[in-house]
């Protein structure tokens, strides 16, 4: 084979790479176009959780390393997004004092929540003899003696999105929701139910996706 055919096959092979190319780069741009479009006409937000209260039926240090809790809180979530969906496949929802956990995860159940929807849950957090580290048991007597204990109530899981039939791929949700609970039995701090006590909290909680 002459060198003017190789150099013609060179050439045309070139000139089909060269095509391939501004063929693919023109497919990304329109791609993240659209995607761009998608995101500004959809101005997608994050869920609102917001811890309502917190029951506390038992709160229990028989050690000093050792804690036993049983918790109901109440939680809303709701979707600020008039045109996506939120589908929780699953949430955990325990109670963390001073960065340690205190109690089980508790499961809520997948859950599909519409445009400007709202849900609810109420879900007992148990921790029965539960070892933390021997200060955070001191810590917690000298915050129950002092009439107020910080805990931190954390939910986990992975949410999709869905925008009309289009339904995304997983992505983790973190929410910590601070409750400072003022302890105590009178009217001003709580509502006694029983062997329990109920504290209206209504905190905003912070929320990562």
């Amino acid at each position: 084979m002459s060198e003017k055919v190789c150099d013609h096959h060179d050439t045309a092979r070139r000139k089909m790479a060269r095509r391939c190319g501004a063929a693919l780069l023109s497919f990304v741009f329109v791609f993240l176009l659209i995607v761009l479009l998608v995101w500004a006409i959809l101005q997608p937000k994050k869920p609102r959780f917001t811890l309502q209260d917190a029951t506390i039926f038992n709160l229990n240090i028989s050690a000093p390393n050792v804690i036993s809790t049983t918790v109901q809180v109440t939680v809303n979530s709701r979707n600020p997004n008039s045109r996506i969906g939120v589908y929780y496949d699953r949430l955990d929802v325990f109670a963390t004092y001073r960065s340690q956990q205190i109690s089980y995860y508790t499961v809520i159940p997948p859950v599909y929540q519409g445009h400007k929807d709202v849900n609810v849950w109420s879900p007992f957090l148990y921790g029965n003899n539960v070892p933390v580290a021997p200060y955070n048991g001191i810590a917690l007597a000298q915050d129950q003696s002092n009439g107020a204990i910080n805990l931190l109530i954390k939910i986990n899981g992975r949410v999709r999105w869905k925008v009309g039939s289009f339904i995304s791929g997983r992505y983790h949700l973190h929410v910590a929701c601070a409750a400072y609970i003022p302890i105590g039995n009178s009217k001003n701090t709580g509502i006694v139910i029983g062997n329990a006590v109920k504290y209206q909290l209504s905190q905003s909680c912070t929320v990562n996706v």
